[in-house]
């Protein structure tokens, strides 16, 4: 697994050169016409069997360390339904903190918090903030997080569907994450116990003490004037006031922390604990998504050594995780170093329109950690609109930062090459550009055509050019979100809760400010 880190902490290639010198024979009394003759012969010779060694060992390179995801398509076509992750679930039911002899904190003197009341029936956007904001609470009131499964629908059967296509109904949070949310060890000296599954908090917690969330939250979750820090602080005092070791919210209760929190600054006054916390500084994603990463680092990283064929490129030989069952993180957020000259665009298309419209008719405004002060772009919300209705003007200027059209795009894209050019010179030049995007393939043609009349990009990725196995076709916005968070510079959607994950964590690492920007 070390290997693998350094992969993910470097991206650039080393390479070393052999050059064994063939030993002269002092005793060789031929006339030198011979010596040439033979220096020739064994220079073919010699150059023969390099060029058998070579194709011996990527022959055997390639048969033995095929992409994942050539493996899972075939387990695709067997199955003809998307997976399940039988073995995630059998992971993490038998972690090794789900042991009642383990000594205090854990074991049989372990305290518990389970929000049962976790959003469902929404994008990973939307649950990674929530779920960040409880395992926050559980880890500052010294309970042990319990964590459940990315959740479409609770009750459904195996799976759902949405947008005419089937998709797991549930899937395990460790295929999607990893570090002390699901599960890891906190670092030393820190008294809180591990996070354990849902499962195991049923089996020890068959009589929990229950909360309604509306107890604390009625007057305060809808009041912009109440910073969040306000209404967690109200929570880690009510749960230090509870003498029981198993607490639950309520499953049909509001969340502890709403869209209305996150969707404003109200969610600024966390960051001071949020960001030192380890809950956010040792998360990581899973080997699941690193994998799909390092499997797919072409579309997003310098090309080196372009004249040696394919199979033989560095980019094609980064070591693969040892497992892709393990809570510990892989890599923590301050270990991503960016990739250099990487430029990724997260925008969103298809029926993202109609929301964009909808935010506009609300005077909406950019989601909160995509308004921290030390931001370059900012959004002004027009105060001449909301309450459903709003003017053309107002719409066109949600629209341009929402839904940005292919011109509007290629405009901010050279504004930003040229902020970085007045910024750092040549020593930080953009060259290559990845798409995070659910847009179509045709009009992601005409995007790329347009793209460069910027600037000659040495490559241009998009979402639909990842290849990902049958596993992390469904954890695929993750491995979006891992390429937004390394990039170089990155220019979000403000609006999108899967941007202001991406941005907490570029912030979270150190990245500069003025490397995050916006449409």
């Amino acid at each position: 697994m070390q290997s693998f880190k350094l992969s993910f902490k470097s991206n650039k290639h080393s390479r070393s050169s052999d050059s064994p010198n063939l030993p002269l024979n002092n005793t060789d009394t031929r006339s030198p016409p011979s010596r040439f003759s033979l220096t020739r012969r064994c220079t073919r010779l010699l150059t023969g069997l390099i060029l058998v060694c070579l194709f011996l060992f990527f022959s055997r390179f390639n048969a033995t360390t095929a992409p994942s995801w050539l493996h899972d398509q075939a387990l695709a076509e067997k199955h003809k339904l998307p997976p399940l992750y039988e073995d995630y679930h059998d992971f993490e039911r038998n972690l090794p903190q789900h042991n009642l002899s383990l000594p205090f904190p854990e074991g049989r003197d372990a305290k518990f918090f389970w929000a049962a009341n976790h959003v469902t029936a929404s994008g990973w956007g939307n649950a990674m903030q929530e779920l960040v904001m409880n395992a926050l609470l559980a880890h500052t009131t010294k309970r042990a997080f319990v964590f459940n499964n990315f959740t479409w629908e609770r009750d459904a059967t195996d799976y759902s569907t949405f947008n005419g296509k089937l998709i797991p109904s549930r899937i395990p949070m460790s295929a999607i994450i990893s570090g002390p949310i699901i599960g890891s060890s906190f670092p030393p000296g820190d008294a809180a116990p591990r996070a354990v599954s849902r499962e195991y908090f049923k089996k020890v917690c068959p009589n929990p003490t229950i909360i309604d969330s509306w107890e604390l939250n009625e007057h305060l979750r809808l009041d912009n004037n109440v910073p969040a820090l306000v209404i967690f602080k109200k929570w880690v005092e009510k749960l230090n006031d509870i003498d029981d070791p198993c607490v639950e919210i309520k499953q049909e209760s509001f969340q502890l922390f709403e869209i209305w929190l996150f969707g404003s600054k109200r969610i600024l006054s966390m960051w001071p604990i949020l960001s030192k916390s380890p809950i956010l500084a040792d998360f990581s994603w899973s080997p699941l998504v690193h994998q799909a990463y390092a499997e797919n680092a072409h579309l997003f990283t310098p090309k080196p050594f372009r004249y040696l064929p394919s199979f033989m490129r560095p980019s094609q030989t980064l070591p693969m995780p040892t497992t892709l069952h393990d809570v510990n993180s892989i890599l923590k957020t301050k270990e991503m170093d960016p990739v250099d000259g990487l430029l990724a665009l997260h925008i969103r298309r298809g029926d993202f329109a109609a929301h964009c419209s909808h935010l506009a008719n609300w005077s909406s405004d950019w989601n909160g950690f995509n308004q921290f002060s030390a931001l370059p772009d900012k959004f002004r919300v027009p105060t001449d609109g909301g309450w459903g209705e709003t003017t053309p003007a107002n719409t066109k200027t949600y629209m341009k930062a929402c839904f940005p059209t292919i011109e509007q795009i290629v405009e901010k894209v050279r504004d930003v090459v040229d902020d970085q050019r007045r910024l750092y010179g040549s020593g930080k030049e953009l060259r290559r550009v990845y798409v995070m995007t659910n847009g179509d393939v045709e009009w992601l043609q005409q995007l790329k055509e347009a793209l460069l009349r910027v600037k000659r990009w040495e490559g241009i990725g998009t979402s639909r050019d990842l290849e990902l196995g049958w596993e992390a076709k469904p954890v695929a916005q993750a491995v979006d979100m891992l390429i937004g968070q390394r990039a170089q510079v990155f220019i979000g959607n403000g609006f999108s809760s899967l941007t202001s994950n991406i941005v907490m964590l570029r912030m979270a690492g150190n990245v500069a400010p003025e490397d995050t920007r916006f449409w």
